[in-house]
């Protein structure tokens, strides 16, 4: 699948796919600890409208979340 991926949740047997934006936001949150950083990554690497971006960045972290493929835990001081 060309720039897409595909998430399996080993306690549910579940797949969950993304598609090739979807897998570069799942790369950045891999390789930043930062929401901030990805949004900003995202902004210089995509035309995309700032609320555009808001909006769809959330929808996918609260499915993430739904799914229990990632967790958000508070920035370390």
């Amino acid at each position: 699948m060309s720039g897409e991926t595909v998430l399996l949740d080993l306690q549910s047997e579940s797949y969950f796919g993304l598609d090739a934006v979807g897998t570069r936001i799942w790369q950045l949150l891999q390789e930043n600890n930062s929401l901030q950083k990805v949004f900003d990554t995202m902004l210089e690497e995509y035309d995309v409208d700032e609320k555009e971006l808001e909006k769809d960045l959330n929808e996918l972290l609260d499915k993430l979340l739904e799914e229990k493929l990632i967790t958000i835990e508070p920035a370390a001081e």
